[in-house]
């Protein structure tokens, strides 16, 4: 495959996206078929935080339903896409000599397939998963998207799940909330124009970014996916919002992809 894919972030939002019809899983789908097909997903996503770094390596990994309390419906979902353990050694590689942990237990979270049921409804793409490791700082990660940047030219699309803006204490779960919170609002819009002007590095050092990130980012499993994105950027690459928009004042549903 001559084609150099993209790398997206998906802001991945309530697990029932997985079985909704709206604006975000319409724009997913929207996503899928403008896109290059690839041969593999490498997914990040903000629920496998763990102490490690780790990247699965079964052949046919399990849908995980890492929830509670939501319809039955929603547990029935399978998202039964092959492994690629070629590609999990890949990783592997570029990641060296970081030690990776070849795991066969994990499968896929619901913030890689509630997103990918929708981008790629067949589930015929392979599909390997990456931890983050909960112990390291911010740069780990973003130097971690660099390396892993020459699997966008072996067709294998790099696809980060998580959300810019993720504080559910703050989450109107009233639906009284007419838009969003000032403070995420204005915290969304100072992370795009950074990344419309390719600067990058505040967001990397985002704990830097005062009281508007930390409400944003009070834990940062959310935000750290969008670092694996930034770092696989080339230069040259273009970078758009495929997807906008914020759910209960407080969980921003954006959508960020490098390169065409």
């Amino acid at each position: 495959m001559s084609a150099t894919l993209p790398a997206v972030f998906f802001g991945h939002g309530n697990p029932m996206n997985a079985l909704a019809a709206n604006g975000y899983t319409e724009a997913w789908r929207r996503m899928g078929q403008g896109m290059p097909r690839p041969r593999a997903v490498l997914a990040i996503s903000a629920h496998w935080f763990v102490p490690w770094t780790g990247v699965t390596v079964m052949t046919a990994p399990v849908t995980i339903h890492d929830f509670g309390g939501f319809p039955l419906e929603l547990y029935r979902v399978q998202y039964p896409a092959p492994g690629d353990p070629e590609l999990a050694g890949r990783v592997a590689t570029l990641l060296a000599p970081l030690d990776v942990n070849l795991d066969e237990t994990w499968g896929l979270d619901h913030g890689t397939w509630s997103v990918l049921r929708h981008v790629y409804p067949a589930a015929d793409i392979p599909v390997v998963q990456l931890s983050i490791n909960q112990r390291e700082p911010a740069a780990f990660h973003f130097e971690l998207g660099r390396r892993l940047a020459p699997l966008r030219a072996e067709g294998v699309l790099i696809a980060a799940s998580g959300n810019l803006v993720h504080n559910l204490r703050a989450y109107d779960w009233g639906g009284e909330l007419r838009g969003p919170y000032d403070w995420a609002a204005r915290f969304e819009r100072s992370v795009r124009a950074r990344l419309d002007s390719g600067d990058l590095q505040p967001l990397v050092d985002y704990e830097k970014l005062g009281s508007d990130a930390a409400l944003a980012i009070p834990t940062p499993d959310h935000y750290l996916p969008l670092l694996y994105v930034l770092g696989a950027r080339q230069a040259e690459d273009p970078i758009a919002f495929p997807v906008e928009g914020v759910d209960g004042g407080s969980v921003s549903m954006l959508a960020v992809q490098v390169g065409a």
